[in-house]
């Protein structure tokens, strides 16, 4: 469904991705993975059209999207959850998800909506209160709802275990895969290594703007350059 082929990109003059390749099948959780400033944001945001690519080609269901403005990537099926959520903190947690659906009509709105509220009970319990009033599993469950409310093929998530309790990052992570069975495709970028490639199909290691590892999810979770780097194991 997605494919990133040869991207380099960056802000300014400073290149932060060189000659990067991917690629995200229908069905999968495909996890990117990595230290910090290894260049996983910027590959999300290459993807969305905030950040410009220099040179290659982003294809997303057989056609080229490189460069589109954000606005038109959503609308063909595209959705990004930005690490540290980014919600409108003094709105509801019922216009945040309004937010999120401005791309689709309104009997779609409350399927999506009826949708989101079945995979996050407490999000209905809390449809009222303001964003900034909920724990920090709460609003990175209203991150992804948020994401989910434009009713996306392809869900990129950035970070979403990011300054959450290990019990809460489980919960967040089984949300992930059970958003997959439900036939959304998950483009993943961690730097929980572990957590991240125990529910993905696939991964890739990006270090220095370089992928340098890919592989089947339990293969990478038994390399050795993997497992010294990312998993504190010898």
């Amino acid at each position: 469904m997605l494919e990133i082929r040869g991207l380099n990109a960056g802000y300014g003059e400073v290149q932060v991705l060189w000659d990067v390749s991917l690629r995200v099948e229908k069905g999968e959780i495909v996890s990117l993975i990595g230290a910090n400033g290894a260049g996983k944001t910027t590959t999300l945001r290459s993807v969305m059209g905030i950040v410009k690519p220099f040179r290659g080609e982003i294809v997303f269901n057989g056609r080229d999207i490189t460069g589109l403005p954000t606005h038109r990537i959503v609308r063909m099926g595209l959705s990004l959850v930005p690490e540290g959520r980014h919600l409108f903190p003094k709105m509801t947690v019922m216009d945040n998800l309004r937010m999120g659906a401005y791309a689709v009509d309104g009997s779609k709105y409350r399927d999506l909506l009826e949708r989101v509220f079945q995979i996050f009970p407490v999000l209905k319990e809390r449809k009222d209160q303001l964003a900034s009033t909920l724990s920090g599993g709460e609003q990175q469950m209203l991150a992804i709802a948020r994401g989910l409310m434009s009713d996306p093929q392809v869900l990129m998530l950035d970070e979403p275990s990011l300054g959450l309790a290990p019990k809460i990052v489980k919960r967040v992570m089984k949300v992930v895969s059970e958003i997959r069975e439900e036939g959304v495709t998950i483009l993943l970028v961690e730097q929980n290594a572990k957590i991240s490639l125990e529910i993905s199909d696939r991964g890739y290691v990006l270090e220095t703007g370089r992928v340098v590892l890919e592989g089947g999810s339990e293969e990478l979770l038994r390399n050795e350059h993997v497992r010294r780097a990312y998993l504190g194991l010898m």
